[in-house]
Order: structure tokens, then sequence, then C-alpha cells
């Protein structure tokens, strides 16, 4: 099997394999029941591990089903797809739960990337990866780009 055929079928697979494990896990649990501290970090840990399957895989318009923002109904599909970045994932790992209070939640992410455009490549870093739960399923929060303000610049007056 040639490397590209590889890639199609773990791509295949991450997008068939992760609904149905949602789906098992949903029909384990009863109704108003809370989930245990362990099932509901590794449904967190499976569905990150999906998302970053799809994003290795370059399926952008499936990982946006795993975004906060596809919840939101100002933002768009196309919107997301058009925000580049430019980023070649080389590798990528999840490694853990770091941090998980109620709907709020930090996964480590390793990942090994490139930056074509500015020739750099091959660098490493240990991600902290933000997750929110919305309506009990968990999703993945985007990044604002550091080059965007958080908030609008205030206009200062004139000093008298």
């Amino acid at each position: 099997m040639s490397r590209t055929q590889a890639m199609r079928r773990r791509a295949w697979l991450a997008r068939i394999a992760a609904p149905a494990a949602l789906l098992a896990l949903a029909g384990c649990t009863t109704p108003g029941a809370a989930p245990s501290p362990q099932d509901d970090e590794a449904a967190l840990l499976q569905r990150a591990r999906a998302y970053w399957a799809l994003v290795h895989s370059n399926d952008n318009v499936a990982a946006w089903a795993y975004e906060e923002a596809s919840k939101n109904p100002q933002a768009t599909l196309d919107g997301y797809l058009r925000r580049g970045g430019g980023i070649t994932y080389d590798a990528l790992e999840v490694r853990g739960v770091r941090n998980m209070e109620a709907d709020r939640a930090i996964v480590n992410v390793w990942m090994r990337y490139s930056l074509p455009l500015l020739r750099i490549k091959g660098q490493e870093v240990l991600a902290e990866d933000e997750w929110r739960r919305l309506d009990g399923v968990w999703h993945h929060v985007l990044r604002r780009s550091s080059a965007l303000p958080k908030e609008p610049p205030q206009e200062t007056s004139p000093a008298q």
C-alpha cells in the first residue's frame, strides 16, 4: 500500500471511528446521569484525537464539526476554511488532559510542524489545546491570532 493510500485510509477510519465510538458511549449512559470523571476524560481524549487526526490529514471540512465556532450562528464554514494558517503538521500526538474543570479543559498536544511559506521546517512544541463542552459534547476552541487584538483599541481623548 502506498503512503498516500495509507494516509487516506487513516483519515477515513478517523472520520468513521470517532462518531461511531461517540454513539456507543452515548448509549452506555442513562439520561440525567453525570458521567464519571474517567469517562468524561476518555470522551474528551477520544474527541481530541479524532479532531487532530482530521487536522493532520488536512480535512478541514470534517474538522469544522469539532470546532466550538461551528455552534456559533455568525460563524461559517467558509470563514473557517479561509482563515488559512500556512502550517503543515508533520506529526501530532494528543498526550493527555492537563486540566478539566466543569465545561472547560486543556489538552496537551505535541506537534511537529513546518511553515513552508517562511521556509521553517521541523519545529516541535507541546501545545496547550483548549476545549469546551457544549450540550454535553467537547468542542475545540480556536485560538485567536496573536496578530489580531483581543479587543478593539480604546479611543483616547486628547490631553487638555
